[in-house]
């Protein structure tokens, strides 16, 4: 069972992931109406892998035995002014994710927490991984100045990335 601190705060960490979820799916709409393929492709999966994330925690809130309070999902933002700028987006969403994580480590330590914080360890490799992959994107992206034949060759790539349910995954 839970504190009922680190509860509430797996419950927000539930709506932070379909945040993220609904915000990716969103960025995927924005690159379809700019008819990159390969980019919104590429959110497409990366909302669904939130969406997963999401559902991690809400299945250990369940197994253990915590309420599941689901929340409003904020409205993402809809326009950019190119990829660049949403892949700054991208980035910045995913270090606050990354705090948001850090954050519930720091409750788990401090409510002596050890399932919970065991079950984090994954989310810190993950958040890592997020981050260097945004980032790379985004340093491409600045490299062919978000535009031209580089821009066109990079959609190409991304749309080659395959979804990986990261639920089998998170032992």
């Amino acid at each position: 069972m839970f504190s009922k601190k680190m509860e509430k705060a797996l419950n927000d960490q539930i709506n932070a992931e379909l945040f993220s979820s609904y915000l990716y799916l969103s960025m995927a709409a924005y690159f379809t109406r700019k008819n990159l393929p390969g980019f919104a492709h590429w959110m497409n999966i990366q909302s669904q892998e939130e969406n997963a994330h999401g559902m991690i925690f809400f299945n250990f809130v369940n197994e253990r035995g915590g309420n599941i309070e689901l929340q409003a999902i904020e409205k993402p933002a809809f326009e950019w002014n190119g990829p660049i700028e949403v892949f700054e987006e991208v980035l910045k969403h995913e270090q606050k994710v990354t705090s948001l994580i850090n954050n519930l480590v720091n409750i788990a330590i401090e409510e002596k927490d050890h399932a919970t914080n065991n079950k984090l360890q994954w989310f810190i490799a993950e958040q890592v991984e997020e981050e260097a992959n945004a980032t790379e994107i985004l340093e491409q992206l600045k490299i062919v100045e978000g535009k031209g034949q580089g821009l066109l060759l990079l959609d190409r790539e991304l749309k080659t990335r395959i979804f990986v349910n990261p639920i089998t995954q998170a032992v």
